[in-house]
């Protein structure tokens, strides 16, 4: 009678793991989804891959989180989707040099491991969050040549003030 709970708990073991892993998968494939990738620089984003960390353009870490997407210049246009604010291990966003529009979602300061957030050169309107004063870790946030309007919040201020943010 052992073997049949040993076996049991071993799947549960394995079914917990694959469901964590393709979670973060299941964030990137929903955010691809919602973009036009016309140099087809996302092919290798396949949902029915449980690891996301096959895919290009995207790099993890011993434990298979998703620690960095590089998709710098790479002819990509749509908008970021609040749900990228769910990849909690991530510590470089770099979408540089694409067509992204929209606004840049606040859950975007969920992101606490962040170091660096390159969003220039695109196309975001609207406010900067002022969630993303919450990204302690942040070195590096590149806003520039966008249609963003208002003000730098305080909160992102702060983060230079106490030399967390050193390049705005």
């Amino acid at each position: 009678m052992g073997s049949p709970s040993l076996l049991f708990l071993f799947l549960a073991v394995l079914a917990f793991v694959t469901v964590d892993c393709s979670y973060e998968g299941d964030v990137l494939y929903a955010w691809k989804i919602k973009l036009e990738d016309p140099n087809n620089v996302l092919k290798s984003w396949d949902s029915s891959l449980a690891n996301p960390c096959t895919w290009s353009h995207v790099t993890c870490n011993s434990n298979n989180n998703v620690t960095r997407v590089d998709l710098g210049n790479a002819g990509l246009s749509g908008p970021l989707i609040p749900d990228l604010g769910n990849l909690t291990f991530l510590q470089y966003f770099e979408v540089f040099e694409n067509k992204i529009n929209g606004s840049i979602p606040s859950e975007i300061g969920k992101l606490l491991k962040l170091v660096s957030l390159d969003l220039k050169y695109n196309h975001l309107s609207g406010f900067i969050p002022e969630s993303l004063g919450n990204l302690t870790s942040l070195r590096f946030m590149r806003l520039n040549h966008n249609n963003l309007t208002g003000t730098v919040p305080k909160e992102i201020f702060q983060l230079i003030g106490s030399g967390n943010l050193w390049t705005l």
